[in-house]
């Protein structure tokens, strides 16, 4: 039976290497992932609100997510009408390439960037302009000049993945006023949450355009990932749309009351950053004493410029128990993308870094 043929060539999104699958193959007792950019702490405070969801089980959830809605609706001074409720940020993507791209559309991306863009933009059938990064940063006017009358998506990771940079408010803003208003621009926003205090103030462009699209993550700062639930606020149009080709019943009972519980409770959300801030800075520290190049982040994650085999270095480490992530499926060869854990995560993989570099320096 065939299949799509742009299907065909299409090289699928490889996720990081599971805890479990790594304890299953090296029978290792303790394992640490710092490869995902998942939150190291468990947000044990959301058990109550899943406990008593449990009674309503079997029935299906609320399709429009009402009261997930409300209580994003007025953190962020939106209306109910310009919000969408995806499983994880990754479905407001496909959705809006669902609902927008047609056969010999154009969506524009960076290069390197989150490969799911290009990925399901193929799948769509829409042609894929790739804009290089320059400096590790994206680079607005070269995207500008990519336009043609094609385009009908810019893609916009803001903060980036996998470099950690991002974008300002004014370089934004000059952007936008270059692009034409029929041209959606797809801001990802999953990292907002430990951004610094120059970050776009996204919200305030969707006052004045109606082709702007912001989204964001309960996985990373909310530490939900394993509950899979994202959101997107734009236009009450842009929104229907969305809703409509969006599948019902996509995100669960237990991801919708546990997304309201972390939007309440502030103070988990105040310890991650805090934490993430201060263990970054010691990452940078370690990097810096072993003369390894780095790019300074934006995130809760570090890209790493090893100069050298970072298979092998990922192979030594995993049979450690540590899980970090490659970067070559991104173009990045001898690069490396290190989650910040939790502090004595953190020492481990420098502990076993800091072996591994020694010991290559001894074969030389």
């Amino acid at each position: 039976m065939e299949f799509k043929k742009e299907i065909k060539n299409i090289q699928g999104y490889k996720a990081g290497k599971p805890i479990e699958e790594v304890k299953r193959k090296f029978g290792i007792k303790y394992v640490y992932k710092l490869a995902s950019n998942e939150n190291p702490f468990v947000p044990y405070y959301i058990k109550d609100a899943i406990n008593k969801e449990l009674k309503n089980i079997n029935r299906y959830p609320e399709t429009d997510c009402f009261y997930l809605r409300d209580i994003i609706s007025k953190k962020f001074k939106v209306s109910k009408d310009q919000i969408v409720i995806g499983n994880g940020s990754d479905e407001i993507i496909v959705l809006i390439l669902r609902a927008y791209i047609e056969k010999g559309d154009e969506v524009i991306v960076a290069y390197p960037t989150f490969l799911i863009y290009e990925i399901q933009a193929k799948i769509h059938q829409a042609s894929v302009r790739r804009v290089p990064l320059k400096n590790f940063r994206y680079s607005l006017s070269d995207m500008a000049k990519n336009i043609t009358k094609k385009t009908k998506i810019i893609f916009i990771a803001n903060p980036d993945n996998p470099t950690g940079t991002y974008l300002t408010h004014n370089e934004v803003e000059d952007f936008l006023n270059k692009i034409p208003k029929d041209i959606i621009v797809f801001f990802d926003e999953a990292y907002y949450e430990f951004v610094p205090s120059d970050f776009p103030r996204s919200l305030e462009f969707l006052k004045n355009r109606k082709n702007i699209i912001i989204s964001r993550t309960f996985s990373k700062a909310y530490a939900l990932a394993g509950l899979r639930v994202g959101y997107a606020i734009t236009t009450k149009e842009i929104a229907n749309i969305l809703n409509l080709v969006r599948e019902p019943f996509n995100v669960n009972r237990f991801a919708q009351v546990a997304a309201i519980s972390a939007l309440r409770n502030d103070k988990f959300l105040k310890n991650t950053v805090s934490y993430v801030l201060k263990e970054k800075e010691y990452l940078y520290s370690e990097f810096s004493k072993l003369k390894i190049s780095f790019i300074k982040s934006a995130t809760n994650f570090i890209l790493v410029d090893f100069k050298r085999d970072t298979e092998r270095l990922y192979n030594y480490l995993l049979k450690r128990g540590i899980i970090i992530r490659p970067m070559n499926s991104w173009g990045l060869n001898n690069f490396f993308r290190i989650t910040i854990g939790k502090h004595k995560e953190n020492k481990i993989f420098v502990k076993y870094f800091r072996e591994y570099i020694n010991k290559e320096e001894e074969k030389t």
